[in-house]
């Protein structure tokens, strides 16, 4: 038997689906759904449809829905009728509101769609799937073609319409009705996939074999992936990719990766998409495995794709591309010279030409007034260092992808902290200002003690410099009973000036600070350093960017600068004892994505995401050859989270209760030893 459907298209017919439609108006009342009257009615309703075509009429979607409210009506059945009635009128509306946003893409006809599918015919599968996706009446498409039709004009587009449509469900996203932004992405991602199709059938790319050799001729693709995949292999990777994974991008989402993320040819065409993106990112990662290597790139997809851990920014961005530097942050300890300090500026160019923040710190420097070859009083300070720092975060961007990121850190008790706390305060001298950077002090035990026990003390602030010439130690290389024994023996050495600020004043700049800008961060040094695993191989000055890494720093020394003849060649060699350059490989759980109540899956991922980040440290393409010998050296990994709230959210765990720090101690303790054993 054939049902004629409102599109004029016949259908087999199916008994389950008038089963399903009167199941559903008895759930909606609240109904045994397993009531014998169900099937009693269907039952009626399949007789009277089998003497209808007997007399010849044709039997249409609306005949079955007229035959279910005469079936429900016989049986006294009023409630479930009348939910029956609201719900088809309802779904008339949407059909109404569905066919008008159609017939205007119908009317305009274009360009804008591909030889293969009308824009029409793109967008009607998504505008069906709508209802079902989104049952709730805020997300009904009455709301979208209202919206929509507030936009049109009579001489409009397709692309612009298209536009529009876009516009109008991105402005219907509200805090009571959210998910309008991932409608906004399925409508966005049309627009996409029309614009990589025509780029696609113009080089003639017919697969994602093709389009990898296709990019890496054009230098868009690192080559080493062809060199290390097979085609049958990457066929096979092909087949595995789920485009359906698009759904779970949020308009912001799609369009960041669109706009940031997926590669574009030199005329800013895209020739990838968000799945092709993630499954090259996991064939990157999954490159040098030895022992089942398919299994492991297609873990690194599934976790990547599904949004259950997210990758550091330039591993999103450089992964599979020619120049794969990969880390997130890295951190230089900045010397007292001025080679040094040139050096540390270029080092920090070229980690953030490549993708990476930075985090300097500069407590090493001699501060205002200090002496410079024995002459004394001529020193600038540090904050006319920290302004080439500042400029150079804004010259060298991040590719493109984002602007240049740099923290730049000083002690508490250096001489230049109060011109250092106005550094990004909108009053003073704008000479002194850096608007592009993020301060950080690193604070001693006894500073927060002394604010705690006696704020109305003084504080005493004094030139790294100055203590090395006159004490013969480094005053910051100390930390914990060690630092305070040394700096109460500064204070009370007549040799070395010092600048005495009442700690109230201090503690004031630094809250002026904090509620102007957002900054100074804080980072409490001899805590981190007496949790350093690696104590007996270093001391800990700063952290970076994001204050979440801890790891032995030292500056580059240089060694010595020579003339030597190469091959007839005059050259200039320069040897630098390398320091240890920090650097930051980092992933995050997407804790909100991620089921923990599963015995395993939490455990599983951070398995697969510990697996990833080792593999960052051997296939890293790195800016400095200090960042290579640090890395390999430590081969240190931050397995981070977020989508935090979005957990406790879906929990119904209160932000401020005594369940919430239970929760957070056990998921944490979890997430920790899963990270341990993967590690080990």
């Amino acid at each position: 038997m054939i049902i004629v459907k409102r599109t004029g298209n016949g259908e087999e017919y199916r008994r389950e689906k008038i089963l399903r439609a009167i199941q559903a108006a008895f759930a909606s009342t609240g109904s045994d759904t397993e009531s014998p009257i169900i099937n009693l009615v269907t039952s009626e309703i399949e007789q009277k449809i089998e003497k209808k075509q007997e007399d010849g009429e044709q039997i249409t979607v609306e005949t079955i829905q007229d035959l279910v409210e005469q079936g429900l009506i016989a049986h006294n059945r009023h409630a479930e009728v009348r939910n029956f009635i609201l719900y088809r009128e309802a779904h008339a509306k949407e059909r109404e509101a569905r066919n008008k946003i159609l017939s205007v893409f119908a009317t305009i006809g274009g360009s804008a769609g591909s030889s293969q599918y009308s824009l029409s015919e793109r967008l009607q599968p998504i505008l069906k799937g709508l209802r079902q996706d989104f049952p709730a009446e805020q997300y009904s498409t009455e709301h979208l073609w209202q919206k929509f039709f507030s936009f049109l004009k009579d001489d409009i587009v397709e692309k612009e319409a298209l536009s529009m449509l876009i516009k109008a469900a991105v402005e219907l996203t509200t805090q009571e009705a959210p998910r309008w932004e991932f409608i906004a992405s399925r409508i966005l991602n049309i627009q996409f996939r029309i614009q990589l199709e025509n780029e696609m059938r113009k080089q003639n790319l017919n697969s994602f074999y093709d389009k990898i050799q296709y990019l890496t001729t054009e230098g868009l693709y690192g080559s080493y992936i062809s060199l290390s995949y097979s085609e049958e292999e990457i066929a096979f990777f092909e087949s595995k990719i789920e485009d359906s994974r698009d759904k779970l991008l949020t308009f912001s989402a799609l369009d960041l990766l669109i706009r940031r993320y997926v590669i574009r040819t030199r005329k800013n065409k895209p020739v990838e998409t968000p799945q092709e993106m993630f499954m090259g990112i996991a064939m990157h990662l999954a490159m040098k495995e030895t022992e089942e290597r398919s299994m492991w790139v297609l873990k690194f997809y599934d976790v990547l794709s599904t949004l259950k851990i997210t990758v550091a920014t330039p591993t999103l961005s450089n992964a599979r591309k020619p120049y794969h530097q990969l880390s997130s942050c890295f951190i230089d300890t900045v010397p007292d010279s001025l080679d040094g300090i040139y050096r540390s500026i270029n080092n920090f160019a070229q980690v953030s030409k490549f993708g990476g923040g930075m985090g300097m710190y500069f407590g090493k420097v001699r501060a205002v007034g200090g002496p410079i070859r024995g002459f004394q009083g001529v020193a600038g300070g540090i904050i006319r260092w920290i302004k080439l720092a500042n400029d150079t975060a804004v010259a060298v961007d991040q590719l493109g992808v984002r602007q240049g990121s740099v923290a730049v850190y000083l002690d508490a008790w250096h001489k230049d902290l109060p011109e250092f706390l106005q550094l990004k305060t909108n009053n003073g001298d704008d000479r002194m200002k850096a608007h592009d950077v993020f301060p950080a002090i690193c604070y001693p035990d006894l500073f927060w003690k002394t604010v705690r026990d006696n704020i109305d003390a003084n504080w005493y602030l004094m030139c790294p410099h100055e203590i090395l010439t006159v004490k013969g130690y480094a005053l910051e290389d100390s930390w914990g009973d060690e630092w305070e024994k040394k700096y109460k023996d500064c204070v009370a050495d007549a040799r070395i000036s010092k600048r005495e600020i009442p700690l109230k004043e201090i503690v004031r700049l630094i809250l002026k600070s904090a509620v102007e800008t957002g900054t100074p961060f804080a980072f409490n040094r001899d805590h981190v350093n007496r949790m350093n695993p690696n104590s007996h191989k270093g001391v800990i000055y700063c952290s970076n960017l994001c204050t979440e890494i801890a790891q032995n720093m030292s500056a580059i020394d240089l060694v010595k600068k020579e003339i030597q003849t190469k091959d007839g060649d005059t050259v200039v060699v320069e040897t630098t004892r390398p320091g240890d350059f920090v650097v930051c490989n980092l992933a995050s759980l997407v804790l909100g994505n991620i089921d923990i109540d599963s015995p395993d899956e939490l455990e599983n991922i951070i398995a697969t995401t510990v697996r990833a980040l080792d593999n960052v440290i051997d296939l890293n393409y790195y800016p400095l050859p200090y960042a290579e010998i640090t890395n390999q050296r430590y081969r240190s990994i931050g397995l981070g989270t977020s989508g935090y709230h979005h957990l406790l959210a879906k929990r119904a765990i209160k932000w401020e209760s005594e369940e919430h720090l239970e929760f957070a101690n056990t998921l944490y303790e979890r997430i920790n030893r899963a990270a341990i054993n993967a590690s080990a």
